[in-house]
C-alpha cells in the first residue's frame, strides 16, 4: 500500500498553534510484506544517517500495528521524502500521521481521520500541523483534554503557495525560547483579533484583506530576527502580489499565498533576490493523508 501525506504551513501569522493549511508537497511511503524488515529512503534527508533510519516512523508504526493486529509481521518500507526537513513545513507531523495511518491500514483496523488525528496528538501536542496533515485544506483547531476539535475549509484551485526554503534551519526549541513568558494585553488583543478575522476570511473565501489579517505580534517578528533575511522575503512577496506572507511554523521557510496568475512573478522576484534559497510553487491540498492499496 502507498501512504501519502502533505506538507503543512502552521500559525499563518497570528494563529499561533491554532491555524494551519495543507500544501500539495507530499511524502510517500510504499509498504510491502517482507520476510524481514528492510527500508530505503530517497529525497529529502537521504544523506542523513539519522533520517535514513526512520526511527520515529518505525517506532510508531510497530507500536500501533502490533496493538491493533496482535501480530509481529515484518515489512519493507520505501520512503520518498519531498517535504524539506526541519524547515517549518510539518515534516515531523507528516511522519507521525503517516505511521499511525499506515499501522491502522496494514492491520485492517477500522478508523476515521478524527481517530488518526487524536492518536497523532499523543506525539505532537500542537494541532496546527497535525490537523491539516490529516484533514487537508485550511483548518482551525483547538484542544480540549486529549482531543482535537477542528473545522476544515477546502481551498480553491486558483490559489498557490510560494515557499522560500532557506539553506539553514531555525530550531523549534530555540525559537520558542525567544518568545516572552508574559505578553502585554495590547499585543494579545492585536493578534487574537487578526486570527479571528483571518479565519472568517478563509471560511468565506474573501482574500482581499488577508494582508491585514495575517499580521502578528505574538511570535513572528521575534522569530524572524533569528534570520533577518526573512523580513526582505516578506516585503518582496507582498510587493509582487502575495495575498499574505508569513513564517511557516517556526521557520525557516516563508509561506506566501497568492493567486495562480501571480505565482511565477512572486517566485521570480524572490529567486532573483535570494539565489541561495529554494523557491517552490505548489498547489494547496484538500485531501490530507491518503491510503492506496
Amino acid at each position: 500500500m502507498l501512504i501519502s501525506v502533505p506538507a503543512t504551513s502552521a500559525n499563518l501569522g497570528p494563529g499561533f498553534d491554532t491555524l494551519g493549511l495543507a500544501i500539495d508537497l507530499r511524502n510517500e511511503i510504499l509498504i510491502k510484506p517482507s520476510r524481514f524488515l528492510s527500508l530505503s529512503t530517497h529525497g529529502e534527508g537521504d544523506d542523513n544517517p539519522r533520517i535514513k533510519k526512520n526511527t520515529l516512523f518505525l517506532h510508531i508504526f510497530n507500536k500501533y500495528y502490533r496493538r491493533l493486529s496482535g501480530k509481529h509481521n515484518t515489512f519493507r518500507f520505501e520512503f520518498a521524502n519531498r517535504i524539506p526537513i526541519s524547515r517549518g513545513l510539518g515534516s515531523s507531523s507528516a511522519v507521525i500521521v503517516a505511521a499511525i495511518t499506515a499501522a491502522y491500514a496494514a492491520a485492517g483496523a477500522k478508523y476515521n481521520k478524527r481517530e488518526i488525528l487524536n492518536q497523532a496528538l499523543k506525539f505532537e501536542h500542537h494541532p496546527d500541523n497535525i490537523t491539516p496533515a490529516v484533514m487537508g485544506g485550511f483548518n482551525v483547531a483547538c484542544l480540549e483534554g486529549d482531543r482535537v476539535f477542528s473545522k476544515k475549509r477546502r481551498m480553491p484551485g486558483y490559489l498557490r503557495a510560494v515557499l522560500v526554503v532557506p539553506n539553514r534551519t531555525i530550531s523549534t526549541n530555540r525559537s520558542r525560547h525567544v518568545l516572552p513568558k508574559v505578553y502585554p494585553k495590547e499585543e494579545m488583543v492585536y493578534s487574537l483579533s487578526r486570527a479571528a478575522y483571518m479565519t472568517a476570511l478563509f471560511m468565506s473565501e474573501s482574500w482581499d484583506q488577508l494582508r491585514i489579517a495575517s499580521k502578528d505580534k505574538i511570535h513572528q517578528d521575534r522569530r524572524m530576527k533569528m534570520m533577518p533575511d526573512l523580513f526582505d522575503v516578506q516585503k518582496i512577496a507582498l510587493a509582487n502580489g502575495a495575498l499574505m506572507s508569513t513564517l511557516s511554523g517556526s521557520g525557516s521557510t516563508f509561506f506566501s499565498l497568492c493567486y495562480e496568475d501571480d505565482a511565477d512573478t512572486i517566485a521570480q522576484a524572490l529567486s532573483k533576490r535570494f539565489p541561495h534559497y529554494r523557491v517552490l510553487i505548489h498547489s494547496l491540498d484538500n485531501h490530507g493523508v491518503t491510503v492506496k492499496s
